[in-house]
């Protein structure tokens, strides 16, 4: 199976890229920042190289989990026991990855998984840490829209990329 590690490292930047967008004062970021009780000010204290930096390694694993999300062949690949094991599998893996190693690795099949992820994953967990922190409906469709949609746009990346 062919695995793009160069698509896992670019996914990992649609976080930073959408947040920039998403997160402008003009589109959400005024909104989000009356919501989440923040101000400019507040903002500019941070350590950006730290923000950043984190922002990647840990978009870096969410990267990782999207590829076993969106790529069905992953599940074939887990049964053999990984990269490492594919030499000493049976002959129906090699048969089946023959007729279905590329089979659903398009950008769209990978955007609507993660799509789904954002949907069914990001939401609801966004969702219940709003809620304990009392948080408003504002606040938590905005980290939502954020995840949903930079989930669809990782997911199409890491899937159609082959």
């Amino acid at each position: 199976m062919k695995m793009n590690f160069i698509a896992l490292f670019v996914a990992a930047l649609i976080t930073l890229f959408v947040g920039f967008i998403w997160y402008h004062p003009k589109v959400f970021g005024t909104v989000w920042m009356k919501e989440a009780g923040l101000t400019e000010d507040q903002l500019k204290t941070g350590n950006m190289l730290k923000i950043f930096g984190f922002t990647y390694l840990f978009s870096l694993f969410i990267a990782s989990i999207e590829m076993t999300l969106t790529i069905h062949q992953m599940g074939a690949l887990g049964m053999v026991g990984g990269p490492a094991k594919v030499n000493e599998a049976l002959s129906s893996y090699t048969t089946f990855m023959t007729d279905y190693g590329t089979a659903f690795r398009t950008f769209k099949h990978g955007a609507l998984h993660g799509l789904m992820s954002g949907l069914f994953f990001a939401f609801p967990m966004i969702g219940i840490n709003g809620l304990f922190e009392r948080k408003s409906w504002k606040y938590i469709f905005i980290h939502s829209g954020y995840w949903i949609i930079t989930l669809t746009i990782m997911g199409a990346i890491i899937c159609g990329w082959v």
